[in-house]
């Protein structure tokens, strides 16, 4: 026999109702969907959402307050009365689904998805879905489309405002992409829906309607700057000042590293922020601090993260290992400089999470002296990678060794939680 709860119908415990709604407003709407709405002691949305709903709201009629609280405590506090949210298009994609989700379970709550903007825009464009890439730069940076832009793909990408396609514009032209189609669809769904293109480096459409999605056909010119896909960027990419952990070690560390989704990187000494930027470029999901002491060194890593798409990276200005108190747990630490300076070396290890990744490099006998200490005391891989390159010697060629580079790599006992 089935236990008794699993006849209770499903949405009986359910006091919260989240509504995706359209430009179209209610015709666009399923009748469980404006049942919802009809009934709810309280209704939530933004001014126009509510707008749109009007003609079914029976309660009250709450506008989300200015500034918007990610916590949700309004509509946690009506917990157990009939509360309705409404939201665009799907709300579990980009949208506050999202957010309430963080704090009310889902068997509390029914939700009524309508088609998402993404899936609006690739209908009218005939673009297949699953073959696009799609990004929300709503209220975040633009540069976040940095890492997509590669020639022949597909964007679709939430803008903030009217001003946002021509920023987008403006960075693909910057950036090497200008011959790039932009189409800007706004209002899609509802009476004003509008569809136009243009050439990015020709970009100039008026009148941009505030609720807007632009769509990228990608297309570079010679020099544009793509991001490779891969670990060992040229270090050419990059702002530096030679502080830089050179490419081919940068592509053995990242593989020490062994980044994992969803995990945070402590970056000590993080230089030109090399092996931060290209961690974060392996997975959306992964986090990075750079540590740095230098404060032009700490600008530059600033600029860096930038123009490679990862304007998420947390930079602290400050000497280690000082600047290491109260920053988030890591699951993975790189020490690339000021290693062996005192407490550095042993605060790291401390802070480490139980089944985390430690990798360090040496270029300095002091360093080296740490890292084989370390290796004696407890274990792990030891390694010396040395690079050569051609260059002239006279009127022929011949090799040129870099500085050799010790590397330490180390996983801490115990099950990462």
């Amino acid at each position: 026999m089935p236990p008794e709860s699993a006849h209770k119908p499903l949405n009986q415990s359910r006091w919260l109702s989240i509504v995706g709604i359209g430009e179209d407003g209610v015709a666009g709407l399923g009748e469980n969907a404006r049942a919802a709405i009809a009934s709810a002691a309280v209704v939530f949305g933004g001014r126009r959402h509510l707008e749109l709903a009007a003609s079914v709201i029976s309660g009250e009629a709450r506008p989300w307050p200015t500034p918007f609280d990610a916590a949700m405590r309004d509509v946690v506090a009506l917990r157990g009365q009939k509360v309705c949210v409404l939201a665009s298009g799907d709300p579990f994609f980009f949208g506050v689904g999202v957010t309430l989700s963080r704090h009310v379970a889902p068997e509390e709550y029914t939700a009524y998805p309508a088609p998402s903007a993404f899936s609006l825009a690739a209908s009218r464009l005939g673009w297949p879905l699953q073959d696009i890439e799609t990004v929300s730069l709503h209220g975040r940076p633009l540069e976040l489309i940095r890492p997509s832009l590669h020639p022949g793909r597909r964007i679709i990408a939430l803008t903030s405002d009217e001003n946002g396609p021509a920023a987008l514009a403006e960075l693909l032209s910057r950036t090497g992409f200008g011959p790039s189609r932009i189409t800007v669809l706004e209002s899609l769904g509802g009476a004003a829906e509008r569809i136009r293109s243009q050439q990015a480096d020709e970009f100039a459409l008026p009148d941009i309607d505030v609720l807007n999605v632009v769509a990228i056909d990608v297309k570079a010119e010679a020099g544009a700057f793509i991001l490779p896909r891969t670990v060992g960027l040229d270090d050419t990419l990059f702002e530096h000042d030679g502080q830089i952990t050179k490419r081919e070690i940068r592509a053995l560390t990242l593989s020490a590293l062994a980044p994992h989704r969803g995990e945070l990187l402590w970056d000590i000494g993080a230089g030109s922020g090399s092996i931060s930027i290209e961690w974060m470029l392996a997975d959306p999901s992964l986090k990075a601090i750079a540590i740095e002491a230098n404060p032009q060194r700490a600008a530059r890593i600033g600029r860096n993260a930038l123009a490679f798409g990862v304007p998420g990276l947390r930079i602290v200005e400050g000497e280690a290992p000082v600047a290491l108190a109260n920053l988030p747990q890591p699951d993975a630490i790189f020490i690339g400089g000021g290693g062996s300076e005192p407490g550095v070396f042993d605060t790291a290890l401390d802070a480490l999470k139980p089944g985390g990744r430690m990798v360090a490099n040496a270029v300095t006998l002091e360093m080296e002296a740490v890292l084989l200490a370390a290796h004696a005391k407890r274990g792990g891989e030891l390694i010396r990678m040395e690079v050569s390159r051609a260059a002239p010697i006279g009127g022929m060629s011949g090799w040129k060794p870099a500085m050799p580079v010790t590397q330490w790599s180390w996983t801490k006992p115990g099950v990462k939680p």
